[in-house]
C-alpha cells in the first residue's frame, strides 16, 4: 500500500528518513508542506509522518497484485498457492484456477506501512489524530502481475504413463522401479489447481489403485473392454441399461472387481433406477477407442479400407463415423488411395508456438475443420480458434477452400 493520506506525503516522508524516528511537530510539517510548494488547505488536516524501522529494507517483501476473487479466498482463509520446479516458471494456484506470475516494476516506491489509514479510512474516522508517527517495515520498486493462463497438464499424463498398469498379474508391475504417484505428489509436480488435477485425471480415466494414481496400459484397458462388450452382447442387453451387479458377478472371476467398474465409469455413464446401478454405454467414445487400437500399428492405412474393418470391429449396434476421431486420427484427403493415420493431439507439445511447429511440420496446409481439434485446448479463457488462427498462422485460399500454414518457416 502506498503511504499517503493525500498529496504532499512524499515530502513528509522523505523529510522523515533524514530525521530518523524523531517525532515532528505540526508546525514542522507545515514548514515542510511549504517547502514543497503545496497548499495545506488542499490537503487532508491528518499526516503521515514516516520514518524508517530498524528492520526496514528492500526486497525482504515481495507484493503481489491480487484479483477481488483472490482476495476474497485469502480473506476467507483458503490458501494460494506457488507451484513449479527448479526449471519452470512458476505458477499460482488457486483452489479451482492458475495463474502466470509476471514481475511489473513501478517508478513510485512502494512503502510497508502496518497500520497506514488510506485517504478514505481518514476520511470516515474524523476523530484521528491531527499527526500519525508511523514507522516503514519495508519498500519495493516492483510488484507480482498474476494472469489467468492454461493450467500445465500434460506433465501429469507424462508422469502416469512411466508406468502404466497392465493388471495384477503383471510381472512389470510388481518389478517396476518407475515412481508412482498419490494425488499429493501430483499437487507438488503439477503446475495446477487442485481442481483442475483432480478433473484432469477423470478425463485420462486414471483411476486409483492401492493409493496411487494409474493409467491403465491400453492393450490391457482394450481387454477389460472386450470382455464387457462381449457380455453385454452375450446377455442381450441395451447399451442404454448395463448392470453394474451382473456385471461384476460375470466378469468378477476373469478380472479384479474394480477394473471391471473402473472401465464402466471409463466408458459408460452411471445412474441409479429403481435402487439399481446401471450404467449406460458411451458408443462415440468405444467406437474411438477400437479405432485407436486398429490404427496403432499402422504408419498409415487405406481409408476406405480402414472404415470397413472399423465398422465390422465394434459391437453390434453401433455405428462409426469419422467425426468421432476428432483429435486422434488424421485423414489425408490429398493422397489418391485417400489414408489415414494416428495423431493424438495429447501427444503434441503444450506449448501454442511449438503446438503450431508441429502441425506446421506435418501438414503445411490445414483447412479450420481439420486444425480445430488439434489447437482447441490451447484457447485461454474467453479466446476462440479463429483469434488463435490469427496471431499463429496465415490464411490463403486453395481451390475455393480457406487454408492456414505457418507464419514462419518451418525446418
Amino acid at each position: 500500500m502506498e503511504a499517503a493520506a493525500g498529496r504532499g506525503m512524499e515530502a513528509v516522508a522523505r523529510s522523515s528518513e533524514r530525521a530518523g524516528a524523531a517525532m515532528r511537530s505540526r508546525a514542522e510539517v507545515d514548514a515542510t508542506l511549504q517547502t514543497a510548494k503545496l497548499n495545506p488547505a488542499e490537503l487532508l488536516p491528518a499526516v503521515h509522518c514516516l520514518s524508517f524501522g530498524p528492520q526496514a529494507g528492500g526486497g525482504e517483501c515481495c507484493l503481489l497484485q491480487l484479483e477481488p476473487g483472490l482476495c476474497a479466498e485469502l480473506e476467507a482463509g483458503r490458501s494460494l498457492i506457488i507451484r513449479g520446479e527448479k526449471d519452470e516458471h512458476a505458477v499460482l494456484c488457486s483452489k479451482d484456477k492458475t495463474y502466470d506470475m509476471k514481475i511489473a516494476d513501478t517508478s513510485n516506491m512502494l512503502l510497508f506501512v502496518p497500520g497506514c489509514k488510506t485517504p478514505e479510512e481518514l476520511k470516515a474516522d474524523q476523530a484521528s489524530c491531527n499527526i500519525i508517527h508511523s514507522q516503514i517495515a519495508g519498500f519495493s520498486k516492483n510488484y507480482w502481475e498474476l494472469r489467468r493462463c492454461r493450467p500445465k497438464l500434460k506433465k501429469l499424463r507424462t508422469l502416469l504413463m512411466e508406468d502404466p498398469y497392465e493388471g495384477p498379474d503383471s510381472q512389470k508391475d510388481q518389478t517396476s522401479t518407475f515412481s508412482k504417484y498419490t494425488t499429493e505428489d501430483l499437487l507438488n509436480l503439477i503446475q495446477a489447481s487442485e481442481e483442475e488435477i483432480l478433473h484432469q485425471l477423470q478425463v485420462i480415466d486414471a483411476c486409483k489403485i492401492e493409493g496411487y494414481w494409474r493409467i491403465l496400459d491400453f492393450d490391457y484397458e482394450m481387454k477389460l473392454l472386450n470382455h464387457v462388450t462381449q457380455l453385454i452382447d452375450s446377455e442381450s442387453w441395451p447399451l442404454s441399461k448395463v448392470p453394474l451387479c451382473a456385471c461384476l458377478e460375470e466378469l468378477g472371476s476373469l478380472e479384479p472387481r474394480q477394473m471391471i467398474e473402473h472401465v464402466l465409469l471409463s466408458y459408460g455413464r452411471k445412474y441409479v433406477d429403481d435402487g439399481e446401478v446401471f450404467f449406460e454405454m458411451h458408443e462415440d467414445k468405444i467406437c474411438r477407442a477400437i479405432a485407436q487400437m486398429l490404427l496403432q500399428n499402422a504408419v498409415k492405412f487405406n481409408l476406405s479400407e480402414f472404415e470397413e474393418v472399423w465398422q465390422q470391429s465394434v459391437p453390434e449396434g453401433m455405428t462409426t463415423r469419422l467425426d468421432q476421431l476428432q483429435g486422434l486420427a488424421l485423414v489425408d484427403r490429398s493422397l489418391r488411395p485417400e489414408t489415414i493415420f494416428l495423431l493424438k493431439v495429447e501427444d503434441l507439445p503444450e506449448d501454442n508456438q511449438e503446438r503450431f511447429n508441429s502441425l506446421f511440420g506435418i501438414r503445411e496446409k490445414w483447412t479450420e475443420v481439420d486444425i480445430t481439434p488439434y489447437i482447441q485446448d490451447l484457447c485461454a479463457e474467453k479466446q476462440t480458434v479463429g483469434a488463435l488462427l490469427t496471431k499463429y498462422a496465415r490464411s490463403s485460399m486453395l481451390n475455393g477452400v480457406k487454408v492456414y500454414n505457418s507464419r514462419r518457416p518451418i525446418s
